[in-house]
């Protein structure tokens, strides 16, 4: 009797949990019987019923779902490969025929790769590199250090914004019978592929190399010329100094003459006194120890020699 009673009240826990369920405020939820949808699709929150063990809840998201692209290699209008990246957002529309035509979210985003990767594709080789890589006509900002370097950036005519939009017109266009909506699609990234990038940098180098060695050529050049000006004021200041001095040591002659012929012209006495001062200047400069002289006794050298009375 207990275990009767039991298994009825466990049949009943399950009628009842198959006979409930509850719709979050995030979710909207489609009901099928047999494998075919039933009525229509439920978006408002609270405690719902259905037919127990007969009826399914299939729930969806309501929220805004996200798509992220894979980064692929493209070719533009130009022949220029690119790589380029994006990323969309998407939301559920018509849950009932959502869940027809792709059944669940894994179904939606293969779906989406698809359809968004394709249109990517189309846009892109639609329009040269500068229109997508570009967003309007804005003038090259100028370099400081090359001021007369001027960077002339070609003119386009649609521009990034453009082709994003493209791609998310058309896109939008093929997900209506799908029950989606895409909302957005952006470039997550756009770069040149590996080998184009490489050429892109060397030029960058070569031109930074090619102003460089304008820098250097100048300042070996601006070198020169402080250099040429220091030695030319080096030379006027050692003439000018030279000019200068010869002119104080003809002038101290001068006035050494002067001197001279003043003190020998004032008596006798002093002319004396002189003549024997330069007389013993000279002993030194004539002889030395070991040389020998032969005097007149009516020379000076002899006269001074002697006493004041010939002795």
């Amino acid at each position: 009797m207990k275990i009767g009673s039991i298994i009825l009240s466990l049949l009943v826990l399950i009628l009842l949990a198959n006979l409930m369920y509850v719709v979050k405020e995030t979710e909207q939820v489609i009901i099928t019987q047999f494998g075919k949808p039933v009525g229509d699709p439920i978006d408002t929150p609270g405690l719902k019923f259905k037919l127990p063990l007969v009826q399914k809840v299939h729930r969806f998201d309501r929220r805004f779902l996200e798509w992220d692209g894979d980064p692929n290699e493209l070719p533009t209008r130009d022949k220029r490969f690119i790589q380029v990246n994006t990323y969309a957002r998407w939301r559920i529309s018509d849950p009932l025929l959502y869940f027809q035509r792709l059944r669940d979210e894994r179904g939606a985003q293969t779906r989406l790769d698809d359809i968004l990767d394709g249109e990517t594709r189309n846009a892109i080789a639609k329009f040269d590199v500068v229109e997508v890589v570009r967003s309007s006509n804005r003038e090259a900002e100028q370099s400081n250090l090359v001021p007369e370097e001027q960077v002339n950036l070609d003119p386009i005519e649609y521009g990034r914004e453009a082709v994003r939009l493209e791609i998310l017109t058309n896109a939008q266009a093929r997900t209506t019978d799908l029950g989606i909506e895409i909302l957005d699609l952006q470039f997550k990234r756009i770069n040149y592929v590996q080998d184009v990038q490489r050429k892109v940098y060397e030029r960058m180098i070569a031109e930074r190399r090619r102003i460089a060695d304008r820098f250097r050529s100048e300042g070996q050049g601006e070198a020169m010329r402080i250099r040429g000006e220091k030695d030319r004021d080096l030379l006027e200041i050692q003439s000018e100094a030279y000019r200068q001095a010869e002119e104080l040591k003809g002038d101290a002659d001068a006035r050494a003459t002067e001197i001279y012929a003043a003190a020998y012209g004032r008596n006798a006495q002093t002319q004396d006194f002189y003549g024997f001062l330069k007389t013993l200047e000279s002993y030194p400069a004539v002889f030395d120890k070991s040389s020998t002289l032969v005097l007149s006794t009516d020379g000076d050298f002899y006269r001074y020699l002697t006493d004041v009375d010939g002795r």
